[in-house]
């Protein structure tokens, strides 16, 4: 593998992003997005009053897989740490994940027919869904948990190997386009945790963590005409936790000892309140509003 040569504060973002595309979306959970003219790295933080060290830190991370930051992690705290890996996962959930599976649906549809194959190929893609939404549930109760992978891999696999000729070559390309730019990033965000977070983590003792937590939820407010976790009984709270844990009705029903139609009484009061109804995005609705402890 060929050596990655690592960014500096004068890099100009252009020349960088036209050569290494993969960093497009990580620019943008900055909140820089597309038209960055001839700034350089530092310029560009300048304008966005952003840490620069930081921003150096992450890319040079992305794009080089031996890059080790020691010397930098003094220079940013780490509440701006943990606010990216927020970022991130949002971003995973929100726009990543719902794109392979954009193009994964309509490989499926333009194809004509249900097969076995395509089959396999959904129920792979709903497997790593799903174990990505239970790392939501997990993320910094375990800080050796990362980001599951491996399926993503096996998509791909299959789609390169195993795939019947007759499928549209030209949807199979975008879908494996668009899960190998995930696998990418994966990769590079898993680097990040082990080499970034997890040493500014034990520096902290229980209380500084807590701490972060909470500034975390601080800094992601829910909008503003945004009230349902309000309104949520009690009840509809310990229901929506065994929603996003993976529980089915019939296992709620009998882990409350109530009846069966009385969970989906209560799932459609919680759906009206939150405007939510898929397990991926409450998940993510209980991380904002801290039903679920980080």
């Amino acid at each position: 593998m060929n050596q990655v040569k690592q960014l500096s504060y004068d890099s100009i973002m252009a020349d960088v992003l036209a050569e290494h595309n993969e960093l497009i979306p990580v620019l943008n959970r900055f909140g820089i997005c597309l038209g960055v003219g001839d700034l350089s790295l530092l310029e560009l933080c300048e304008e966005h009053e952003l840490n620069p060290d930081f921003i150096l830190t992450v890319l040079n991370v992305y794009l080089d897989e031996s890059f080790l930051p020691d010397t930098a992690l003094n220079l940013f705290d780490t509440g701006l740490i943990a606010d990216y890996f927020h970022r991130t996962v949002e971003n995973y959930i929100e726009v990543l994940v719902p794109n392979i599976e954009k193009h994964l649906n309509a490989f499926i549809a333009m194809s004509g027919t249900e097969s076995r194959e395509l089959g396999m190929l959904r129920k792979l893609f709903m497997r790593f869904s799903e174990r990505m939404t239970g790392y939501l549930q997990r993320m910094a109760a375990d800080e050796d948990d990362d980001l599951p992978d491996d399926l993503l891999h096996d998509l791909k696999s299959i789609l390169i190997k195993h795939l019947s000729r007759e499928y549209n070559q030209n949807l199979a390309y975008a879908t494996i386009f668009s899960v190998h730019s995930l696998e990418k990033d994966l990769a590079a965000h898993n680097r990040l945790r082990c080499r970034v977070l997890r040493p500014k983590l034990s520096e902290l003792d229980h209380t500084g963590i807590r701490e972060l937590h909470q500034s975390i939820h601080d800094d992601h407010p829910l909008p503003r005409n945004d009230v349902h976790s309000r309104s949520l009984t009690n009840r509809e709270t310990e229901i929506l936790r065994l929603i996003v844990q993976g529980h089915t009705n019939k296992e709620i029903a009998e882990e409350l000892v109530i009846s069966h139609n009385t969970v989906l009484t209560h799932r459609k009061n919680i759906i009206a309140k939150t405007g939510i109804k898929t397990v991926s995005g409450l998940t993510f609705y209980c991380i904002r509003n801290g039903l679920i402890t980080l």
